[in-house]
């Protein structure tokens, strides 16, 4: 979940920051690339995190930027797997006759009026923010442990 809800959300937002800059005719200078991916760095991972100096530079070296605005669909595939399978493993028989639905209908609709038909609507916040709370969750299970 860190690395497909968490990183790829923080990437997402960094792709996104580099395109208003361009889109308010700003150049994107290595200086303004490593000040934005460290201020997401520190923002994600909060101020008790320690960043090498370099630690800025990844940002440069992400392949997943070549192509425009992907990397959203990591966080919310996960998200929408995450409430799919609570749904079918929590819920009773209609449950999983939503989820066989789903599956049966192939690529025959967008992913998102699919995964409506498996009860899991994408347009509202409650997916994402199931998958942040089981984030928590497991976060909060570790800390325990330790």
């Amino acid at each position: 979940i860190l690395a497909t809800l968490h990183r790829q959300t923080m990437f997402a937002e960094y792709e996104l920051m580099a395109h208003e800059a361009v889109e308010r005719g700003e150049p994107l200078t290595t200086d303004f690339l490593r000040k934005t991916y460290r201020s997401l760095l520190e923002l994600y991972f909060g101020p008790e995190m320690h960043f090498e100096e370099t630690s800025d530079l990844e940002g440069l070296r992400i392949p997943h930027f070549y192509n425009a605005f992907y990397v959203y669909k990591y966080a919310t595939g996960i998200s929408a797997s995450l409430a799919l399978a609570k749904r079918v493993t929590t819920g009773g028989e209609k449950e999983r006759e939503d989820y066989f639905k789903f599956l049966k209908s192939g690529g025959s609709r967008y992913p998102i009026e699919s995964l409506r038909v498996a009860g899991v609507d994408m347009e509202s916040t409650q997916p994402v923010q199931a998958a942040l709370d089981t984030f928590a969750d497991i976060v909060g299970q570790l800390e325990n442990l330790l």
